[in-house]
């Protein structure tokens, strides 16, 4: 009789676990579950690829492929906008929220296992003499069961959220880094128009300076030549120190340091085109496909 006891003590348990762990969720179990949908919505809307880096080679492998596309080269902004989906640590942190709400979906998919408790307990009088009896309880988590089922439809559409939000801050992410793109660019084309300025305006002042040592220009036309010439280069070095400000934003938003920051941006935008291309509905088609609608959708979806 104990030995039947003793084995059921030790059975049990193992049966109940077998019982609650042979149907385990695997559809949140990938190892870049939910980033395919990343990756084709960032695709349709602007055509560049982008990468969930979350292994040491694979780190490496795209911090090689971003430094063979800027060390040394002038960038467009093309090239800027897909070097700063590879190599921006910001959204890598927002692709792996993607898999901590896979995690808590897998967690919540998975039932909960039942508590098999085995006491000894003693029973009767002292008078009477004390008798031992063995106690087995089985406590399943009715509140667990009981909620199981929207437990689930929670964590899924925080999952789904989740995969809208990283859409939003890679869309997001172009969109600031093409227009920091924009303004370096248009930076160091201003110290270009303003170089050539100031070397007109020094010609003007050695003129000025010689024509008042002969006497045919008096002292307030060369003060006002000189104080002119001057401002003249106040105004270009500003114009260089916001330009390398906005080369080194742009910097931050490629993730870009060490010798990776070693390349150059054009001197001038491109030319504006000669006509602008017109698409019927663009307001119906603008509401359709903003990512940030869908996202407070599924945040109100999920609350």
């Amino acid at each position: 009789m104990r030995w039947k006891l003793k084995t059921a003590a030790v059975i049990t348990p193992l049966i109940l676990g077998a019982c609650t762990a042979t149907d385990l969720p695997v559809s949140f179990s990938a190892r870049d579950t939910g980033f395919a949908t990343v990756e084709a919505r960032t695709s349709k809307a602007i055509g560049k690829r982008t990468v969930w880096a979350q292994s040491q080679a694979e780190t490496v492998a795209a911090s090689k492929q971003v430094r063979a596309m800027v060390q040394g080269k002038t960038i467009s902004a093309e090239t800027a906008v897909q070097v700063a989906l590879l190599n921006n640590k910001g959204l890598q942190a927002s692709y792996a929220q993607i898999g901590l709400s896979a995690a808590e979906a897998w967690q919540q998919s998975t039932p909960e296992n039942p508590v098999v408790s085995i006491g000894l307990l003693g029973i009767g009088a002292p008078e009477v003499g004390l008798y031992r009896a063995l106690e087995s309880m089985i406590a399943v988590n009715l509140l667990d069961a009981r909620t199981r089922k929207q437990r689930i439809a929670a964590a899924e559409a925080e999952f789904q959220h989740a995969q809208m939000q990283a859409v939003s801050d890679t869309l997001a992410l172009a969109n600031e880094t093409r227009e920091a793109w924009i303004n370096a660019v248009a930076a160091f084309e201003a110290v270009g128009y303003l170089k050539r300025a100031a070397v007109t305006t020094d010609a003007a002042a050695e003129l000025a300076q010689q024509l008042g040592k002969t006497g045919a220009l008096n002292k307030a036309a060369q003060a006002r030549e000189q104080a002119f010439n001057a401002e003249m280069a106040g105004q270009l070095a500003q114009a260089r120190l916001d330009a390398q400000l906005a080369k080194e934003q742009l910097t931050r938003l490629m993730g870009l340091w060490g010798q990776d920051v070693a390349y150059y941006v054009p001197d001038a935008l491109p030319r504006v085109p000669n006509t602008v291309s017109s698409h019927k509905g663009i307001e119906r088609l603008a509401l359709a496909n903003r990512v940030d609608l869908e996202v407070a959708r599924l945040g109100l979806a999920a609350t």
